[in-house]
């Protein structure tokens, strides 16, 4: 059975309680408060205002939302406040079970997500945020030189920031101990589950202690999902903002009609015609390096991502791409939920993607924190099945050009 939820939807989750219209509302510690004005958040998002407060309290949390909702904080300050107060208690740190190798303390809270970008991420906001230099926190991720990650460890990172993999290859060999965790973190968990995550996720759980809070994000609630929810949450908050399965109403969708051997040519035409930075979205590795060195070909800055890329190169890519030294990144789906880049401009789908899912993943990279943004996809006449099917699944309707050829200079 699917356990009851407590629903907190939007508006309604500010009627059930104090009406928390900016961060200065929440009961935070004033350093934590003198941090996120620094950090310049005012005004909390609504999942930010529905999941906070049940999380200070101690609840677990249920939260499905679209991508760019600022999910990230709506954990990460309740983690901080949890460190903060528990690292300023003697009494509570008395007793607490050393590290590996008896060094260092175990973990206070554990964040897992599906990809080493949104783990990286992840640890550099905490970073921002964190109000004690002392508790550092310890990436663990697959990838990269593992013996940096177990130094963190060892010297008693009370935060880990982990893909699933990784961590349960540690669980494995003894070299880290989750038996004090309080908090755990599921992001993106629906992603986690695509990927084959569930039994590393099911062994890793297995390693906390009984008693501890767990705060879970999700952009669908498949069957899949509420099989975690049943197992890992307690009568959790339910925050659900907006429809899970819809873009955002602020990103303009639009699809062209236009042969596969002229899509590189419409491309060029709008970055000709549009301001901004774009995402190119393509099906295959080989499509995402021959799309963008065709692009750096004609004089336009592009850079490309894909599972191929080492995790220094896919690092490179993201952080020249974010600073705008490359206007263009062009990625596989690899990179639909693993980019957080404060605005993108401009999402094309060069090539059509397989699912309906996949759409709202790849179209979620722009519009974030209520922005506006511009999602085109292309569609060759043989598509036109799949593009309908596509808009029947999320029930919008496109605005739909057709190419004339050849296009403008």
């Amino acid at each position: 059975m699917f356990r009851p939820v407590q629903q907190v939807q939007g508006a309604a989750a500010r009627k059930q309680r104090k009406i928390l219209t900016q961060f200065t509302d929440f009961t935070l510690l004033p350093a934590l408060q003198k941090k996120l004005a620094q950090a310049n958040f005012i005004t909390p998002t609504p999942v930010q205002a529905g999941a906070i407060p049940p999380a200070l309290e101690g609840r677990d949390v249920l939260a499905t939302a679209q991508t760019g909702t600022g999910k990230t904080l709506s954990f990460l300050i309740p983690i901080i406040e949890g460190l903060q107060k528990t690292s300023a208690k003697p009494e509570q740190n008395h007793g607490q079970k050393q590290g590996p190798q008896g060094r260092g303390k175990s973990p206070f809270a554990l964040v897992l997500l599906p990809t080493r970008e949104l783990a990286m991420q992840v640890e550099q906001a905490y970073r921002k945020l964190a109000l004690d230099t002392g508790l550092q926190p310890a990436l663990v991720v697959g990838g990269l030189s593992e013996g940096p990650q177990l130094q963190a460890i060892r010297r008693g990172a009370r935060l880990i920031v982990a893909t699933p993999g990784r961590l349960e290859d540690f669980l494995r060999r003894k070299l880290v101990q989750l038996d004090q965790v309080q908090i755990l973190v599921l992001d993106e968990v629906d992603r986690m589950l695509d990927m084959g995550f569930q039994p590393a996720i099911k062994r890793i759980v297995a390693a906390l202690p009984t008693q501890h809070q767990t705060l879970c994000y999700s952009a669908t609630l498949e069957s899949p999902v509420k099989e975690v929810v049943r197992d890992y949450l307690k009568n959790p908050a339910r925050v659900e903002i907006g429809s899970v399965l819809k873009p955002a109403e602020n990103v303009r969708l639009q699809t062209f009609e236009v042969p596969t051997d002229k899509k590189l040519h419409l491309l060029e035409h709008l970055l000709r015609s549009e301001l901004g930075s774009f995402l190119v979205f393509v099906r295959t590795k080989h499509g995402a390096d021959r799309v963008a060195k065709k692009l750096n070909q004609s004089g336009w800055n592009a850079t490309s991502i894909h599972g191929d890329r080492t995790q220094s190169q896919r690092t490179a890519a993201l952080r020249s791409f974010s600073q705008g030294q490359h206007r263009i990144l062009v990625a596989t789906d690899v990179a639909a939920r693993g980019i957080d880049v404060a605005h993108v401009a401009h999402v094309v789908n060069y090539d059509m993607p397989k699912m309906a899912e996949d759409f709202v993943h790849r179209v979620g990279r722009t519009g974030r924190a209520s922005k506006s943004g511009v999602a085109s996809t292309f569609a060759a006449p043989e598509e036109r099945g799949d593009l309908r099917r596509i808009e029947r699944a999320l029930k919008i309707t496109m605005e739909r050009f057709r190419v004339k050829v050849p296009l403008p200079a």
